[in-house]
């Protein structure tokens, strides 16, 4: 399922940006993780606790495990190449 354009603009403007963040180019090493995975819940995946730092997360069919950040909050940009490219697999464009 490819999520359609009334669903990205239904988003308020703070997912919007941290979309759009996520999408920049070059990738960025400053996005809060916190607000990733908001996002991600604002589209509605399915987000689960795995062991340790782990995150699981459920979109249209499509599954990833994701570290989350730690000490720091920000994400580093190998983790946001794979959030963008899980994205991608998810139809989220």
């Amino acid at each position: 399922m490819i999520l359609h354009i009334s669903t990205i603009m239904t988003l308020s403007s703070k997912h919007r940006k941290t979309l759009e963040l996520i999408y920049e180019n070059p990738v960025r090493s400053d996005v809060n993780w916190q607000k990733v995975e908001s996002l991600l819940d604002a589209l509605g995946a399915e987000i689960s606790e795995g062991r340790g730092s782990r995150v699981r997360i459920y979109l249209n069919h499509v599954r990833a495990v994701f570290h989350r950040p730690h000490p720091q909050r920000e994400t580093d940009k190998g983790a946001l190449k794979s959030v963008r490219r899980f994205l991608i697999e998810a139809g989220v464009k």
